[in-house]
């Protein structure tokens, strides 16, 4: 397998090749709907099984929900609370498979206190259940890739997180979980998809289903949210894999059948590592569901909250009662308070929450308590809830439902398929004290490349070797080089700097200007590579400066009705088009206006 590179003409062949099964081509085995987690990996478990496959989304790959999640790979502790052992042993086997096999430089442990109140029965109820999380851990066949628990006493608890309040616990239990950067993990997941021949196209909009007389799916109506160009692809099957949008999704077939999928808001807020002294995560919980306290590369992430959201779909928003919730919560338990000045960046996502049963007419498959596959009409599969730590298993069941029997002959793989930068990365880290020498780069430098590229870092250093420069960090987000930049739309897909600076890096919400410090020089980098002249630059960096505006000003509103309003004096946050394109974006018809809804709504998403 040679590592695919997505570049803007590898996404235009993927466009053609989708063009030409209308033109006299063979049709697509399987089209697959939503970049997420989820239609990532189906687009990986089809292509692997040797079925043509195509991946499209309407905005960048992983926009919605797995670009705003936790950013745990975790096996879910609070299931066990809830007797659900089966679901906790796939959630920790996955954790585990991605540790030590798929994803190794993505996804990497973290330890986790569980603090104990003063009650003498806690310290045993706790800690059988956590005794249980490591033992569903350890019968899947595998070495451990995880530390055992350890019990603490008030002390020990004392020295692995220093600014946890004195009389907030009386003890803890440490055990272990795992993070990951969520952007990435599937923006690595299309590029390892696409390196099998999968076809990958983002700003992609399914606008329309195409049926036989009686109703069977037989592909779908798309627009290029670029050009405005609008075509037809045919594919025997389509795998609607849009989140909280599968309704309106579903609904372009034509058909009352279904999933029903409601939204659910969760946010985080992002504060300096410096602000708490600590070294391990916190795991605590609340009236609504628990709170996490996690330690992430130069600062902590806390979250999150659980409330139903009613509004646009493509841009949930963190209000003043949001952030002054979870900071309540944390303060509960820290020595030092935080308040809104220590808040450097928030984000908010939606959770698609799978509702009971099926929509009249609908042949399903209820393969986890988590997720459902259905299918509403021929040719059309829908899968819906599940969880970011479990998307291998999804993409699985909803591969093997759409293609029936062919699954006995054509199995699932993808549990010994390396995403891209896996292999060979125990090469790369044992040369990087050399390769940090040869470029300068510190060993914090190093360890920050090598987590978010493997071995992929070879690409990277090429770059640097044509144009030194780019060796350098960047003057204004110090975090990152110029490299990273430069790399984010050679090799990562990247079409505009909101996804630079939303999905390749995370400068929207990791550094209390939202990156805008350094989008000058972030823009100098992606033009010349993107082909822009002077005026696409500028309105580039005018339509980031406005998203950042709006985000800074429903961050002090009351409420979600409020936040969105203040978010909606901006203009309209869709992708840039040349100047002469029809606009086409999310939620519109090709040749509307953008204040004009589509009947169907953003899917693709």
């Amino acid at each position: 397998m040679r590592t695919a590179a997505l570049t803007p003409r590898l996404r235009d062949d993927a466009l053609a090749a989708l063009r030409a099964t209308t033109e006299g081509g063979p049709e697509l085995d399987v089209l697959v709907i939503g970049g997420g987690v989820t239609g990532a990996g189906i687009a990986l478990d089809a292509v692997t099984r040797g079925l043509s496959t195509a991946v499209i989304d309407a905005q960048d790959w992983a926009s919605g929900t797995s670009s705003r999640s936790s950013k745990l790979v975790h096996g879910g502790l609070r299931y066990l609370q809830m007797l659900d052992f089966h679901l906790v042993r796939e959630a920790l086997t996955e954790r585990d498979l991605l540790i030590s096999d798929l994803a190794p430089h993505l996804v990497k442990p973290v330890p986790f206190l569980y603090p104990l109140e003063n009650r003498v029965w806690e310290r045993a109820y706790v800690g059988a259940g956590v005794a249980l999380y490591d033992t569903l851990a350890s019968v899947n066949g595998r070495k451990r890739a995880m530390p055992l628990h350890q019990h603490l006493s008030r002390k020990g608890m004392e020295r692995k997180f220093p600014d946890l309040r004195h009389d907030a616990a009386v003890g803890a239990v440490q055990y272990w979980d795992a993070s990951v950067d969520d952007a990435r993990l599937v923006s690595t997941l299309i590029r390892t998809a696409v390196s099998y021949g999968a076809h990958a196209a983002s700003r992609t909009q399914v606008v329309g289903l195409t049926t036989t007389s009686g109703g069977a799916v037989t592909g779908a109506e798309l627009a290029d949210l670029e050009s405005g160009e609008r075509f037809t692809v045919r594919a025997r099957h389509v795998i609607n894999a849009t989140g909280v949008w599968t309704e309106q999704t579903e609904s372009l077939a034509g058909t009352e059948g279904g999933l029903r999928v409601l939204a659910s808001k969760g946010i985080h807020i992002v504060v300096p590592r410096d602000r708490i002294a600590g070294n391990t995560g916190l795991i605590l919980q609340t009236e609504k569901s628990v709170l996490f306290i996690i330690p992430w590369s130069r600062y902590w992430v806390i979250g999150t909250t659980d409330t139903p959201w009613e509004q646009d779909l493509t841009h949930p928003v963190a209000t003043s009662a949001d952030i002054d919730y979870v900071i309540e919560h944390a303060n509960a338990v820290l020595s030092r308070p935080i308040t809104r000045d220590d808040v450097i960046g928030t984000w908010a996502g939606l959770r698609p929450l799978l509702q009971p049963g099926t929509k009249e007419g609908t042949s399903s498959a209820k393969v986890s308590r988590e997720h459902t596959v259905a299918s509403p009409t021929p040719g059309l599969t829908v899968i819906a809830g599940g969880k970011l730590t479990t998307y291998r298993v999804m993409a699985k069941d909803a591969v093997d439902f759409a293609i029936g029997s062919r699954a006995t002959t054509l199995p699932s793989i993808t549990h010994k398929i390396p995403l891209v930068g896996a292999e060979g990365l125990e090469v790369l880290q044992r040369q990087a004290r050399d390769i940090g020498g040869r470029y300068g780069w510190d060993r914090g430098r190093m360890d920050h490349l090598l987590h978010r590229y493997g071995s992929l870092l070879g690409e990277l250093l090429e770059i640097v070797d044509e144009e030194p420069a780019l060796g350098q960090p960047l003057a204004g987000a110090p975090a990152y080089i110029g490299a990273e930049i430069a790399y984010a739309v050679t090799h990562e897909g990247a079409l505009h700097l909101d996804d630079v600076l939303m999905h390749r890096t995370r400068l929207n919400y990791e550094v209390a200007d939202k990156g805008l410090g350094a989008l000058d020089e972030i823009a100098a980098i992606v033009a010349p590579r993107l082909g822009w002249d002077d005026a696409t630059r500028a309105r580039e960096i005018d339509a980031y400066r406005q998203r950042a505006q709006a985000e800074f000003a429903a961050a002090e509103q009351p409420d979600d009705a409020a936040a969105q309003a203040a978010r909606d004096v901006a203009e309209d946050l869709a992708p840039l088009l040349p100047l002469d394109a029809d606009p086409v974006r999310p939620g519109t018809k090709p040749g509307s206006s953008p204040s004009t809804p589509a009947t169907a709504g953003p899917a693709g998403t």
